[in-house]
Parts: C-alpha cells; structure tokens; sequence
C-alpha cells in the first residue's frame, strides 16, 4: 500500500460525515423497536446483545489483569465467559459487572461517535473488536455468530454508500441502546419465578455480600440512563 493510499484511508477513518436526515433517525429508531419488542424476533436479535455481553466480560477480565481462555455462544442466546485469576476481587466484580452493562455502554459510545459525525470510525471500531472476538470463541455457533455479524459490518463499511453507512450505524447503535435494556427485565422476570440463581447479579452479590437486587438496579439504572443519554445525542437534543 502506498502512502497515499494510507493517508487517504487514514483520512477517511478519523474525518467526519454528515448527519443523516431526521426521518432516517427516526426510521432507524422504529426499526430497532421492532426488533426488540416483538418476542419471535428478539429470539433471533438477541445473539447480537450476547456478543456484546461476553465481549464485556472478556474485555474487562483483560484490562483487570485476568487470562481471558475463552467465549462461548450458545443458540438459545446464552454465553459463557472463562477467565482465570483471582476467583475474588476488584478484577473478578468487575468482570462479572460488565456483561449486562457492556451493551447499553457500547451503544452510548456509539451515539456519541454518531454524534460527532464519525460514522466510519464506529463501522470500523465495531469490525475490529468482532475480529478480536473471534480469536477467543471456543465453539462452532458462536464462531459463525461472530462470522456473519463481523462479515455484515465489513460489506458495509466497503461496498455501501455513505447514506446506507449511516443508516446502518444508527440503527444498530440504536439497537444496542433498546437492546440493552430488555435482558435486565428479563433476569429480573426469572429471578421472580425463582430461576436464574447463578446470574451475574447473584455472582456479584456471591462477590461483594450486596443484595443481587441492588445489581439488577445497577444494571437497570446503566441501560436506561445510557438509553436516555444516547437518545438525546442520536436525535441531536
């Protein structure tokens, strides 16, 4: 690759590109709705959020100074996260704390980069930590989980034009914010029925000897301010 050729994709990667119309963003807003609200088809859409849960749990056991070994994604949307260390600890809650709030978070990122007009920037972010994903899965489904939804951002981000870009971005931002939400609820629902007794907010609670109901408020208060704030950022409020 010559410098020019770099210079340009550097250029393109770091500069801006110009909002899209408002009914674009709202168009995408309605569309991420119907994604997330309908059962049948949050079944499907909710392999996407998983990526974003375990992706949360591995990138912070790497940052607290954990051995990430492995992810696993499983067809009935559950995953599983493996990392060695101290079974205690700062690195060990935080570790555990980052999966449900990793995909509001993530969406809250987003909005503000689609707040500042980088919309390759996101595209490419995104393709690069599914690529870092891919090396850590350990079984089939979840590696072809990864494939397909690394492979769209990649057709994206090379073949389509930038109002397809940016309606892609901002629907799938979108999505994690209003994804984000919905799993709390749902652990929340089958902690009432009495299921769901090795959750996150039970391991964390297992961890620090807080309530797992004070969690699942923490988890509620990151997805929905994170909701809120990204909103306001995606409508330009």
């Amino acid at each position: 690759m010559d410098t020019s050729t770099a210079t340009s994709l550097w250029d393109e990667l770091v500069g801006t590109q110009s909002d899209p119309d408002l009914w674009v963003v709202i168009a995408t807003l309605v569309a991420a709705v119907a994604v997330v609200v309908p059962q049948g088809v949050w079944r499907v859409a909710r392999n996407a959020i998983t990526i974003a849960h375990e992706g949360g749990h591995g990138l912070v056991a790497l940052l607290t100074g954990r051995q990430l070994t492995g992810i696993r994604l499983h067809s009935d949307t559950s995953g599983l996260t493996l990392s060695r260390g101290k079974p205690h600890g700062l690195g060990m809650i935080l570790t555990a704390a980052a999966g449900y709030t990793a995909p509001p978070l993530l969406g809250l990122g987003g909005a503000a980069l689609l707040g500042a007009g980088r919309i390759t920037l996101l595209l490419w972010l995104a393709t690069a930590l599914l690529l870092a994903m891919l090396i850590m899965i350990r079984n089939a489904y979840g590696a072809l989980t990864v494939v397909v939804t690394g492979g769209t951002f990649v057709l994206v981000s090379w073949l389509a034009g930038p109002q397809v870009q940016a309606a892609f971005a901002y629907a799938v931002v979108w999505f994690l914010l209003l994804g984000g939400v919905r799993p709390a609820f749902e652990l929340q629902a089958k902690r009432a029925r009495g299921g769901a007794g090795d959750s996150d907010a039970d391991q964390l609670s297992r961890l620090t000897h807080v309530p797992a109901g004070m969690w699942l408020f923490l988890f509620h208060a990151v997805s929905l301010c994170s909701l809120i704030g990204g909103g306001r950022w995606l409508l330009d409020m």
